[in-house]
């Protein structure tokens, strides 16, 4: 990618902030404006950079609430997984697809909006999404079986795609360069909170009511994000920046994305990663409560922990690392640490260091999570940086494969049943190893000629 495409343009982030923040015409033409050719960036006046100050923090609170809610809709949920096999009379493995519906819907979802906020801009697919959402929702609180709850989920899924597609198309219509993956690691802080509390309040719901509850809270969840998003959000994408045609072209646009091997090799390496954190997602509430006889309570408080560590790291890699280490670098270390916490998982789980406690398998696990912090801002920062002409599909391309991949990997954790770890640090390391031979193999990142600098 030429280097003139990687740097930050204070001017092209100042502009489009006043836009997103509905500040006065008068703020909006005094931002200086993306050059046409390298060159040096226009430090702002004053008012103006207060101005792109403000509506940055309100762009991040509202972002964050975008890409928190697929972390609320899996998480507060889970704890609740081993009574709705009881209150539906439904197998393990069937429950478990109630996952993987939501899963398959958010990433078929991204496909649709993607394209579609690319061509009509980022505002009314959004909201078109959240009100299904909120319905679907709603309809899964009063579910009699688990059919209809699966066919809801994957409803619930396909709306709640527009947040997760969008938020990250945003992004990149407002930062470029380093800006923009310190934005995804300051994102993550706000996005991170979600599966914090999320285990934590469906533990405490499943306390006074049932699993139908949980629903209930995120009918109401979703309607206050939806009014927020509604009141707060504007448009980032200009229509002179809008793209023409139909499904055809959103197409062909995603047929050129996937020809560039660099961008592919982001796409499938955060993908694969994301499966690893999805196989133990979907695998916990199982392993941590059928066998090793944790209650919910503990399970969430646990949880919640693996989520802290998540957040941390991703606040080391945006305030620490990006602008001192090369992205590439930390991707990789993040990658094979992964790898490491996810062959120790199978090593303990398998017996080899005999009968462990959950003590052991709970450490693996939070080193598991806690390194996602290092390759999801960046997978997400380095791809998107190749795509600034097709924002929208790209954020889609990098939603559906990480969750296409988790929703393959989610009924196989619980392929030989309730009983045993194995399945899931087995898939954890699968992944694991694919997602570092994609990186290695397509990114080639010795041959990037990336910088120290944070590129």
């Amino acid at each position: 990618m030429p280097e003139s495409g990687q740097k930050t343009t204070q001017g092209h982030i100042t502009d489009n902030a006043a836009v997103a923040s509905g500040a006065p015409a008068a703020v909006a033409a005094a931002a200086p404006k993306t050059p046409t050719a390298p060159t040096a960036p226009t430090t702002p006046t004053a008012p103006v950079a207060s101005a792109a100050r403000r509506a940055g923090l309100l762009v991040t609170l509202v972002l964050g609430g975008l890409t928190a809610l697929p972390p609320l809709s899996m998480d507060m949920y889970l704890p609740a997984l081993p009574e709705v096999t009881g209150a539906l009379h439904a197998p393990a493995a069937t429950v478990q697809l109630t996952l993987t519906a939501c899963l398959a819907g958010m990433a078929l979802g991204q496909l649709v909006v993607g394209p579609m906020s690319d061509k009509w801009g980022r505002r009314r697919p959004l909201l078109v999404g959240m009100v299904v959402y909120v319905l679907a929702t709603a309809v899964c609180a009063l579910a009699p079986t688990v059919e209809l709850l699966i066919g809801f989920r994957l409803l619930q899924g396909l709306a709640g795609a527009a947040g997760i597609v969008i938020a990250r198309a945003v992004v990149r219509d407002l930062y470029d360069g380093v800006e923009m993956a310190r934005f995804f690691s300051t994102l993550m802080l706000i996005s991170g909170v979600a599966p914090v509390i999320a285990p934590v309040i469906g533990g405490q719901i499943l306390r006074i009511t049932d699993w139908r509850g949980v629903f209930h809270v995120l009918t109401v969840i979703g309607v206050l994000l939806t009014l927020v998003v509604w009141r707060f959000l504007h448009e980032t994408l200009p229509p002179e920046r809008r793209h023409e045609g139909g499904v055809g072209q959103a197409l062909r646009t995603m047929r050129g994305l996937l020809a560039d091997r660099v961008f592919t090799g982001y796409v499938l390496a955060g993908g694969l990663a994301f499966a690893a954190l999805f196989a133990y997602i979907s695998a916990s509430p199982f392993v941590v409560q059928e066998i090793y006889g944790a209650s919910p309570q503990t399970f969430s408080l646990l949880f919640g922990l693996n989520s802290i560590g998540l957040v941390t790291v991703g606040q080391i890699n945006g305030k620490l690392l990006v602008g001192r280490v090369s992205l590439d670098k930390t991707l990789g270390w993040g990658l094979g640490i992964i790898l490491l916490a996810a062959l120790a998982l199978l090593l303990m789980t398998s017996g080899v260091f005999g009968e462990v406690g959950l003590v052991p398998i709970a450490a693996g696990l939070f080193v598991l999570m806690s390194a996602m912090g290092l390759t999801m801002p960046n997978t997400n920062a380095q791809a998107l940086m190749r795509t600034p002409h097709a924002a929208g599909s790209a954020s889609a391309l990098l939603g559906t494969s990480s969750f296409l991949v988790g929703a393959v990997a989610s009924p196989l954790v619980g392929i030989a049943g309730e009983h045993t770890a194995v399945p899931m640090a087995v898939v954890q390391l699968t992944c694991a190893v694919l997602a570092l031979a994609c990186f290695l193999g397509l990114c080639r990142p010795w041959r990037s000629g990336r910088t120290a600098a944070g590129i």
